[in-house]
């Protein structure tokens, strides 16, 4: 396991102790060599910040993102050891698909398709999971050298794991791809009011003066909304975002968005100028705002309330704001990962 922030590496080792398997330094400075035995798969979530709408675009040249090049020559390296890494998973932000015009994600399909690997991708959505929305990119590529299920493929997208944007750049820079067939999840999702504490954590209730001034920042549309709950009587939970809008006069202004829908906005690290997600829970005429806590922030990301987080909370939100959400990752693992592994174990077996 390699990760570059000492923060996050010291949470890894907390939940997963000794976590001896953790390596915290840039992975460029990683050698093969530093990498044991013959794996069955490698993850890698690198840097989403010059790939995403909130970022500046640079694609996989920027300084960031461009932590793709030594992970993958890692995985060359390990090829030309005769340890040719049957299935890698890359997971980034759905702005991948279309970063500079769809040509990042082709530069991502002609180098892994170069290197003899099969390529697929899939994009999925927290939401069909918990109550919260979140969608992620996930390249599932597989070695030629491992048998793929038919039952795992299927001959057209689907418009559950395959968006249209995605369908659009394979069509429009002629992307061979593999359309990774999967269940759609029918457990019930959990809703947003159950998760969220009266009496939270390492967050206060702001005051109602404050709570005033959330409110006052928010357009005619989203002060209806409150005016809604406030009619049903009974306590109904929203989530706010400060976002800046632009107003008819062309100026910048900052607003506050509401949501009542029990689906959490997309959680996002305290950096770059994004906020903080706010919860508002409306009892009738009584209105109650507050920062989100780090646990529920964790229950957002289907953290189970057993795991160690860090006291600081910013440190607490940054590590779940930079997450994967667990029921979609284990979703993936049960539907895709785990026949494909059983595949490439039998191949490797039999070599």
């Amino acid at each position: 396991a390699n990760e570059i922030c000492t923060k996050k590496a010291r949470s890894y080792r907390d939940n997963f102790p000794p976590g001896s398997e953790m390596n915290c330094c840039d992975i460029a400075l990683l050698d093969s060599d530093e990498l044991p035995g013959r794996p069955l798969l490698s993850w890698a979530s690198f840097p989403c910040q010059d790939l995403s709408l909130a970022g500046s675009r640079k694609g996989l040249q920027g300084s960031r993102s461009s932590t793709f090049w030594p992970f993958w020559g890692l995985i060359q390296s390990l090829a030309a050891d005769g340890r040719t890494v049957p299935i890698v998973v890359l997971e980034n932000v759905v702005g991948t698909i279309t970063s500079n015009n769809g040509d990042d994600f082709c530069r991502l399909a002609d180098v892994i398709s170069a290197a003899g690997y099969g390529f697929g991708a899939l994009v999925m959505d927290a939401v069909e999971f918990i109550p919260q929305s979140r969608p992620r990119l996930f390249i599932v590529a597989v070695h030629s050298s491992v048998h793929i299920p038919q039952e795992l493929v299927s001959p057209l997208p689907s418009e559950l794991w395959h968006p249209q944007a995605l369908q659009k750049v394979c069509t429009a820079q002629d992307i061979p791809m593999l359309w990774w067939q999967m269940e759609r999840p029918n457990s019930p999702r959990v809703k947003l009011d159950t998760l969220i504490e009266d009496e939270p954590e390492g967050v206060s209730w702001n005051s109602h003066e404050k709570t005033q001034s959330l409110l006052e920042m928010m357009s005619d549309l989203n002060r209806d909304r409150v005016r809604q709950a406030q009619a049903m009587n009974r306590r109904i939970v929203g989530t706010v975002y400060r976002r800046t809008r632009i107003a008819p006069d062309g100026s910048k202004i900052q607003r506050a968005e509401v949501r009542f829908d029990q689906v959490s906005g997309c959680l996002r690290t305290p950096a770059g100028g994004s906020s903080r997600q706010t919860i508002l829970v409306v009892e009738g005429d009584l209105i109650r705002s507050r920062l989100i806590s780090a646990r529920e922030a964790a229950r957002l990301m289907g953290v189970p309330d057993d795991y160690l987080l860090p006291r600081n909370y910013n440190e607490a939100y940054h590590l779940m704001g930079d997450g994967l959400v667990i029921p979609v990752v284990s979703w993936l693992e049960r539907q895709l990962l785990q026949p494909l592994a059983h595949s490439a174990k039998a191949m490797m077996e039999a070599a």
